[in-house]
């Protein structure tokens, strides 16, 4: 059976309820979604285009991120 959420896919089709905001900023209000889904996974969405594609993340992948970028690790990012 092939897992109905993928990468890529219609944000619109995680429904619309659960997204946050939680690195919204300064920045006119393009700011990234995350919603949490039910097993685990992280979907990313660009807050502009809501309806635009999700990208789809394990918690693992998640943790490792978010874990590196508290540590420096993707400071390159904005240098």
């Amino acid at each position: 059976m092939t897992d109905p959420v993928y990468s890529g896919m219609p944000a619109t089709d995680l429904g619309t309820e659960g997204w946050e905001k939680p690195w919204s900023g300064t920045n006119g209000g393009t700011c990234i979604e995350a919603k949490k889904l039910p097993d685990g996974r992280v979907a990313l969405r660009q807050s502009t285009d809501p309806a635009g594609p999700a990208l789809i993340y394990s918690r693992a992948e998640v943790a490792s991120f978010i874990e590196a970028a508290k540590a420096g690790r993707a400071d390159f990012l904005i240098a």
